[in-house]
């Protein structure tokens, strides 16, 4: 299963300076390994096991993930807003496959 659809949600008013969550969500089945086809045979194991968040272009978030993580996972962290800038959001699954979501970070 192929990660879509990732979003970025934000504080409408933003501050340089300002502490702010940043929530995110990943259309994602997951899929543990544990279970098998109609034929017996193991479905291998397919779940988003990285998430990393930038702002322009610099880590400031990062979390692995192991076969306890639900499917289409939210997650949310908190960073100081150093000014405008952009959030990119990077979420990989066990097939290498990354799905990347931005959203612009306007600062009042």
């Amino acid at each position: 299963m192929t990660a879509t659809g990732p979003r970025i949600k934000l504080p409408d008013t933003i501050k340089t300076g300002d502490v702010i969550e940043v929530k995110t969500l990943i259309r994602h089945e997951m899929e543990t390994g544990n279970r098998h086809d109609k034929n017996g045979n193991p479905i291998p194991r397919d779940i988003i096991n990285s998430f990393i968040a930038k702002f322009d272009g610099n880590e400031v978030f990062r979390a692995e993930f192991g076969p306890g993580i639900s499917a289409n996972p939210y997650l949310a962290f908190e960073m100081r807003v150093p000014g405008p800038g952009v959030i990119e959001v990077t979420w990989t699954d066990d097939h290498g496959v990354s799905v990347v979501a931005t959203a612009p970070l306007n600062v009042a």
